[in-house]
């Protein structure tokens, strides 16, 4: 089915990991696909993630914190899926300042244009499931309490809640998704400060020796690239998600061993070890967390689809094929 044909689509961090997949599957559906996106050092995005989409998309280097291009580009769009931001959890503990600026201060100025120059656009907010911090209880909903552990997840926090003004205040339309632990292609490998799952499959991969923090036991719900995709793009398309923060994970858990575990079978390479948690980790972790998507299955009918060891199997065969672009 193709919702979005001939529909004008921005994408803000479209040449990340989540963005670029998004934008694949877009260009399928015969959508017109717009990508602003820095190229920001360590940041995640890669040219490569687009190569069988290349001609077929324009790209924009703008930063989104740049008033005049977001103004221009914003324009005629009838949707906007926002994904740009600074996503390393490590340097925010270092230095606030970049996911303030980037995080809050860049929604607010693209929401800014869209409220003088295309108020009638639908705009989509990823955003995370550590904005919720530590689980009071399992599985999580929306209706939980929400204390961040760091200042990743207070600033997605805190854009999350401006897309939310703006929808009640200013008529923007918007739908509000908190995604959990997303594996699978196109995302970066160069450091752990990132996806811990795709860094796990890289040490796999190079056959090192991987280290589960504490004893393994910490429950996550894992969810795969495709399946996160299709869920982002049915609460675009479908009314009823409009004004409304919905989950978008999966509600079969997994512990850091058994993942881990799988992962090494899988590559048939690697092996691993326990060890304390860093400082850093440490500092943020906040305990086992599954989320409660009985809200998007309600509005939409999504469900995921790809098993933990299919998903890891189609991450493992991809970056062992296309290795030489993301180590």
């Amino acid at each position: 089915m193709k919702r979005f044909y001939k529909k004008k689509v921005l994408i803000t961090g479209g040449l990340g990991f989540i963005g670029s997949n998004l934008a694949i599957a877009l260009v399928k559906q015969g959508a017109i696909v717009t990508i602003v996106d820095t190229l920001s050092p360590h940041q995640g995005g890669n040219l490569f993630n687009i190569a069988s989409i290349s001609k077929k998309v324009q790209v924009d280097y703008s930063d989104i914190r740049d008033v005049s291009a977001m103004t221009q580009l914003v324009k005629e769009k009838d949707y906007i899926f926002h994904l740009a931001r600074q996503t390393d959890h490590i340097l925010s503990q270092t230095d606030p300042f970049p996911d303030i600026d980037i995080n809050i201060r860049g929604t607010a100025i693209v929401l800014e244009a869209c409220k003088h120059h295309n108020p009638t656009v639908r705009f989509i907010y990823v955003g995370t499931r550590g904005q919720y911090g530590k689980a009071i209880s399992l599985p999580v909903a929306e209706t939980a309490a929400t204390n961040p552990r760091g200042m990743y997840e207070l600033t997605n926090l805190a854009a999350e809640k401006m897309v939310q003004i703006y929808h009640d205040m200013h008529g923007i339309r918007s739908v509000m998704l908190r995604l959990t632990n997303v594996y699978g292609p196109r995302s970066q490998m160069k450091s752990n400060h990132y996806g811990i799952v795709n860094w796990f499959i890289r040490q796999a991969i190079d056959g090192d020796v991987i280290s589960i923090y504490g004893d393994g036991t910490l429950k996550r719900d894992f969810l795969y690239i495709d399946d996160a995709i299709e869920a982002i793009s049915l609460c675009a398309a479908i009314p009823a998600c409009y004004g409304e923060i919905i989950n978008v994970g999966i509600d079969r858990s997994d512990t850091f061993l058994i993942l881990i575990t799988k992962i090494i079978q899988i590559a048939k390479t690697g092996s691993y070890t326990f060890t304390p948690f860093s400082v850093e980790r440490a500092r943020q972790e906040p305990g086992d967390f599954i989320s409660d998507i009985s809200k998007i299955r309600k509005l939409t009918g999504w469900e995921p689809m790809t098993t933990l060891n299919a998903g890891l199997k189609k991450t493992i065969v991809y970056y062992r094929k296309y290795k030489k672009k993301y180590w």
